[in-house]
């Protein structure tokens, strides 16, 4: 079973944006595909409430209140981490995943949050032993600013993979509304927003995304 974690420790960074996306993203390929949120405020399963039955189906995990019980046949879970994770926890969640993919937002507070925490994960055991892989995403990005040059600069010198720049979009908005991810919206509408997440999701595919 592939296990893909969206994590970062400073909240509303657009964690469970991606964490959709990517379970949608998945499903729409027809695999089996399990969400779970383990943030208490529950977004990623109110976004589930909203999807419509006839989509592709997507299991919910609401494991913040209960154990982390995987449907029988899941291909790929996916894991929506809560804020403000430090220390053993940290450690803890990265142990159920094979891959960990971190928004980072272009502003100063989320820059100097994003350095310390991957700081802090490059620690971490799985991480450093190369037995769960991570990457940074510049997340609702407007290009051509001044702090979104900063951001790029920053992640551009990590030690990590720094994958795709997603711009800040109403698409997200409408499809959040609607239980979809940007891969299930209108074409004409979502070309350049499908074209940034190209990166992102290639790597998840590929062999260096995941443990050796």
């Amino acid at each position: 079973m592939r296990t893909i974690l969206l994590m970062n420790a400073k909240g509303g960074c657009g964690k469970t944006t991606l964490a959709t996306n990517i379970a949608s993203f998945y499903a729409n390929q027809g695999r089996a595909v399990a969400l779970a949120d383990l943030d208490p405020q529950g977004s990623s399963m109110d976004w589930l409430q909203c999807r419509s039955e006839y989509r592709p189906g997507i299991a919910g995990i609401p494991a913040w209140k209960e154990s982390l019980r995987v449907p029988r046949g899941t291909e790929y879970l996916i894991l929506d981490a809560p804020a403000a994770v430090h220390g053993r926890k940290v450690a803890d969640l990265v142990k159920r995943a094979q891959t960990v993919v971190i928004p980072v937002l272009p502003s100063p507070i989320d820059i100097r949050a994003a350095s310390h925490f991957i700081h802090d994960l490059l620690l971490v055991g799985k991480v450093s032993r190369q037995q769960t892989k991570i990457a940074v995403v510049a997340n609702r990005v407007r290009e051509n600013t001044v702090i979104y040059h900063t951001l790029e600069r920053f992640l551009k010198q990590l030690k990590i993979p720094f994958l795709t720049s997603l711009r800040d979009s109403q698409n997200y908005i409408r499809a959040a509304e609607r239980g979809l991810g940007i891969f299930e919206l209108a074409p004409s509408a979502t070309v350049h927003d499908v074209e940034q997440w190209r990166p992102l999701t290639r790597w998840l595919n590929s062999r260096r995304s995941q443990p050796g």
